[in-house]
Order: structure tokens, then C-alpha cells, then sequence
């Protein structure tokens, strides 16, 4: 039995990683900011937005950027603020003017304003597919907001090479098995993973439990194994493996033969947790930093009734940008549909929303016939609240089978914090 862990931003944000769309948008207003402190030249647009002087008032930018300082927006003791120059630009439209050549960025940074929170990608389909913008011009715009997160996110993973890894984490990522966590339709299943362990050899062990531990609880971890299986031998072949209780079974006897991240961010904060050995992989399945060209940043809900609405268009440019098209691109998807056609395999949810722009990808793991189960990590707000229903009423959309989603989802009672 298997493990895939589906890693999110929250996995990233937990790092303490500014990878959030409004930590990226802050950041672009930021560098809008830099650049017109250097500009010479009477305006500037870069496809999303467009700045231009009031000839005048002023010749050149930096002019502007005085004007800032010397009414107080700004302060000489503190470093330069691109954001706050640019709100000074937005409210002073007899010096400059501003205009959103995108009216995508400007529905971003107005549900930013209203809710402190945006969702690039859902933005994104909603322009789409309700012909807010033709879909030429939606997919430009969305072209250079990919460019420019990806510049971003560059930044941002550099600044945090050294972010480690976190033993808490670790420790949930590669826990045993629990049989509680098992959908009831699934127990079977489960019955046949401990019987099928009950017959492993020395040497399976060896491999098993050395992949995990490699120092020297090793041996320890070992030895419990082979002395449960010794000590009720009896037991075992009269009543059966799955009659032991799980507090009885040594943990190395569960843990999970192979384990998959599938890594929904483009940063590498989630690889560093994993051992060098063959059992344990990593999937980029929207492709990474390291590679630009490979990055996948659009939209995945085939379920949604949009979705067939612009299908039936008959113009490939409403599909430029879908993920589950965009998957063709390299073998992450194939590589995921053979590891989850392998083997029965659990799923630990770590930082991701489960929202509708994964929709597509997150149907097809949560109800395949070898899924047993869904482990969603939630995490505890400030005031005292968590998120763990709202996190199931977003898995639940995934789903096309309720009575599915109820067996295999695992209640509050055995789920964990973040």
C-alpha cells in the first residue's frame, strides 16, 4: 500500500514562504515602483498596466518619486517602498496617469482589496468563459502574469534556500499506516496489505524499514517487526493479521511501501524532505522552477459546466490554457496514473485548498478504485477556528460520488494539524 501526498502553497506558506497571489502582487507593485524610479522614458506599459507623466508637471519619473518622498508618503528612513509610489501615482492623476491594460489584473487587485485574498486561476476562467475578454486577449494578459510569478517565485526560492526541513512535518509525511483512516468499502483491502505482510522475508524488511530509518533505530525498528511476527505466529495464522489492534502492530510493520509527493507548487521546499532512495518520489506535475518552460498555470475543472460551453466553441484558443490539456506537455500526468494503478494508496492532503482549478486531476486520484482513503491537514487560525470543514466541503466538489467521499474522507477525530 501507497501514499501520495498532494503538497499546496500551504505547505510553501507554512515554510514561511511569501508565496501567496497577494504576496505576488505586492511584489509587482513593488517592481512597477523600481522601475519608474529609473525610467527615462515618458511612459511605460508592460501589457497588463500602463504609467504616463503629465508632461507639465514633470520630465522624468524620479520627479514624481520626490514628490512622494517629500509629502510624507515616503520616509528617507526607510527603504524604498515601489508599492507606495505606485499608490501615490494611482491617487495623483494630475502629476501621472495609470491605466489597467488588463482587465484581468484589474479584477485581481480588486478582489485583493475587497477580501485580502486572490485566486489568479479562477479569475482567469471566469474572463474566460463568461467572454469577459476574447480569449486571444485573456491568454496574453495571462502570459505575462505566468512570467512574472515565475520571476517572483525565482526570488523568493533563492532567498529561502537554506528554509530546512521541519521535523513535525517529516514525521506526519511518513507515519504508519492507521486503520482508521481506512473507508470502511476499503478494509478488505486493507486486510490483504497485512496478510501480504505477514509473508514479506527478511530482506523485504530490510528494504522496507531501512528506506525510512537509515541510522540506528534501524535496527530497532527491525527487531520489533521480527519479534511481533514471531511471538504471535500462532495468533496469526489461527485469527488472522487484521484482529490485532494497531497500538499492538510495531509501526514499522505499517509504513507504506512507496510514497509520491505530488508537488502542486513550482518551488522545491517539499523535495528536501525526501530520502535518496528509490521508494520515495517527487512529482512536479505543474512543472518547477528550475525549468520555466515546464510551469502549468491556467485551469483544470473539466466538471465545470463552463468548461463544456467553451469546448464546444470549436477555437483551440479557449483550451491554450487548460491544465488538463497542458499535461501533454510532459510525462507527469503518465507518470502519476502508473503509480496510482500500481498499488492501493492513501492520501494525505499538506497546504493544498483542493479548490476547482485542480478539479480535473483531484477527481481522478480521489475516486479511483485503489484510492482507500483521504487525509486532509488542516490548520488553526489565530482566533481559535480551523479550517478543516471548509477544507472538506472543497474536497467534496471533487467528487462526483457523495456516498464516496463519506467513506473515504477521514473525520475530524483522526486528522492532525498543519
Amino acid at each position: 500500500m501507497n501514499r501520495i501526498i498532494l503538497i499546496g502553497n500551504g505547505f510553501d506558506l507554512a515554510h514561511r514562504l511569501k508565496t501567496s497571489y497577494a504576496d505576488f502582487i505586492d511584489w509587482y507593485w513593488k517592481e512597477w515602483g523600481r522601475l519608474l524610479l529609473n525610467s527615462l522614458n515618458f511612459s511605460e506599459e508592460d501589457g497588463l498596466c500602463r504609467f504616463e507623466l503629465n508632461y507639465h508637471v514633470s520630465r522624468i519619473w524620479s520627479g514624481i518619486v520626490w514628490d512622494c518622498r517629500s509629502e510624507g508618503y515616503l520616509s528617507a528612513l526607510e527603504p524604498f517602498d515601489g508599492h507606495i509610489v505606485v499608490d501615490y501615482i494611482k491617487s495623483h492623476p494630475e502629476k501621472c496617469s495609470f491605466s489597467y491594460e488588463s482587465p484581468l489584473l484589474e479584477e485581481l487587485c480588486k478582489q485583493l482589496e475587497e477580501r485580502n485574498w486572490v485566486d489568479i486561476e479562477n479569475v482567469f476562467f471566469k474572463h474566460l468563459s463568461n467572454d469577459l475578454e476574447s480569449p486571444e486577449k485573456v491568454n496574453a494578459e495571462l502570459a505575462v502574469i505566468r512570467k512574472r510569478l515565475i520571476e517572483y517565485l525565482t526570488e523568493v526560492q533563492k532567498s529561502a534556500s537554506d528554509v530546512g526541513v521541519k521535523d513535525d512535518f517529516r514525521k506526519k509525511m511518513f507515519a504508519p499506516f492507521d486503520k482508521h483512516d481506512i473507508a470502511i468499502g476499503s478494509l478488505e483491502k486493507w486486510r490483504e496489505m497485512l496478510v501480504q505482510r505477514v509473508k514479506y522475508l527478511g530482506k523485504d524488511w530490510e528494504q522496507l524499514i531501512y528506506a525510512y530509518l537509515q541510522g540506528d533505530n534501524y535496527h530497532y525498528m527491525s527487531s520489533d517487526v521480527y519479534n511481533f511476527l514471531s511471538d504471535n505466529s500462532e495468533k496469526i495464522r489461527k485469527e488472522g493479521i487484521w484482529k490485532f489492534e494497531d497500538n499492538d502492530i510495531p509501526e514499522g510493520f505499517l509504513l507504506p511501501d512507496r510514497i509520491l509527493l505530488l508537488n502542486f507548487n513550482y518551488t522545491n521546499t517539499a523535495d528536501q524532505y525526501l530520502p535518496y532512495v528509490d521508494r520515495f518520489r517527487v512529482n512536479h506535475i505543474h512543472g518547477d522552477l528550475a525549468r520555466p518552460e515546464s510551469v502549468i498555470f491556467g485551469y483544470g475543472d473539466e466538471i465545470d459546466e463552463n468548461y463544456k460551453k467553451i469546448s464546444d466553441k470549436n477555437d483551440n484558443e479557449y483550451l491554450k490554457n487548460i491544465k488538463s490539456i497542458k499535461y501533454l506537455e510532459s510525462p507527469n500526468y503518465r507518470n502519476l496514473l502508473d503509480f496510482i494503478e500500481s498499488d492501493t494508496y492513501q492520501i494525505f492532503i499538506l497546504g493544498h485548498s483542493c479548490g476547482n482549478s485542480d478539479r480535473t486531476l483531484l477527481n481522478t486520484l480521489f475516486e479511483h478504485k485503489n484510492c482507500v482513503s483521504i487525509k486532509p491537514f488542516y490548520y488553526i487560525r489565530k482566533d481559535g477556528t480551523d479550517n478543516y470543514m471548509e477544507l472538506v466541503q472543497n474536497i467534496s466538489r471533487n467528487f462526483t460520488d457523495m456516498k464516496l467521499m463519506r467513506d473515504r474522507v477521514v473525520n475530524k477525530t483522526f486528522c492532525e494539524t498543519i
